[in-house]
C-alpha cells in the first residue's frame, strides 16, 4: 500500500483513477492544480506522484522540475495526451521517471505504479543505468560495453534506455511501439525487430542473453 499524490484537472478522470488506486489499497490525495500539488509536496511525504502534464495553472513539467530542484526524490509518473507528446527534454529530463499516454488501460496504469514502487529511489533518479557489462548515460546519451563506447541511433538508444530503466518489466510490442515510436503512427513491428537486432549487435548480445524475447509477448532485460 502506497501514499500517492494524484494531480489531474479532469474531474471525471481524477475520480475514476483515484477510485481504481484506492481499490488497490493505496492512499490517494487527489488535487486539481499544479500549485496545490507543490504545496502538498512541501508539507507531506508521498511514495508516488501521478502527474498530468497539462494543468490549468502550473503545468506538470514545471511541477516536476520544481520538485526535483528542491531535492524531491519520490518517483513521478507523468500523464500526457496523444497531442501533447512528451519528449526527453520536456518530460523525462524535467525529472519524471516514467510516462503514460492518455487514454490508457487501467491495467497498464497499475502495472506502471507497481514497477515504480519496486524501484529503489537511487536507481529511479540516476543518470547512469547499468545492466551487467552495459552502461548507459542518459545525459551524454552514450552507451558502453565493458567500458568501450558503442554508437547507437537515437531511436535505438531510447529503446535500450526504456528497457534498462525497467529491468523487471516485460513490455509488449505494442507498448514499445507506443512509447518509443509514438510520433510515427505508421511504424510497423519490423521497425521494432530491426531496432532490437541493431542494439544486440552493438552490445554483443548475440544469443539474447541481455535482451530477452518473450514469445508472443514482447521484450525485457534478462535477469542475471
Amino acid at each position: 500500500m502506497a501514499k500517492i499524490l494524484y494531480v489531474e484537472d479532469d474531474a471525471e478522470l481524477q475520480y475514476s483513477v483515484a477510485l481504481l488506486l484506492r481499490a488497490e489499497r493505496h492512499t490517494v490525495e487527489a488535487v486539481e492544480f499544479g500549485q496545490e500539488a507543490l504545496d502538498r509536496l512541501a508539507n507531506a511525504q508521498f511514495d508516488l506522484i501521478i502527474l498530468d502534464i497539462n494543468l490549468a495553472d502550473v503545468d506538470g513539467k514545471t511541477v516536476c522540475s520544481t520538485y526535483r530542484r528542491g531535492g524531491g526524490k519520490t518517483p513521478v509518473l507523468m500523464l500526457t495526451g496523444k497531442v501533447e507528446i512528451i519528449d526527453r527534454t520536456t518530460g523525462l529530463d524535467s525529472g519524471a521517471d516514467d510516462y503514460l499516454t492518455k487514454p490508457f488501460d487501467n491495467r497498464e496504469l497499475l502495472a506502471r505504479v507497481r514497477a515504480l514502487m519496486r524501484r529503489p529511489i537511487e536507481t529511479a533518479l540516476s543518470n547512469t543505468l547499468r545492466h551487467g557489462c552495459i552502461e548507459l548515460d542518459t545525459i551524454t546519451r552514450k552507451v558502453s560495453r565493458n567500458g568501450i563506447e558503442v554508437y547507437m541511433q537515437p531511436r535505438d538508444f531510447e529503446l535500450l534506455e526504456l528497457l534498462m530503466r525497467h529491468p523487471t518489466q516485460t513490455f509488449s510490442n505494442d507498448a514499445l511501439l507506443d512509447r518509443v515510436w509514438h510520433v510515427d503512427n505508421e511504424v510497423s513491428f519490423n521497425a521494432l525487430r530491426s531496432s532490437i537486432k541493431r542494439i544486440r549487435q552493438k552490445i554483443g548480445d548475440t544469443n539474447g542473453d541481455i535482451i530477452e524475447n518473450i514469445p508472443k509477448v514482447g521484450y525485457r532485460m534478462r535477469q542475471a
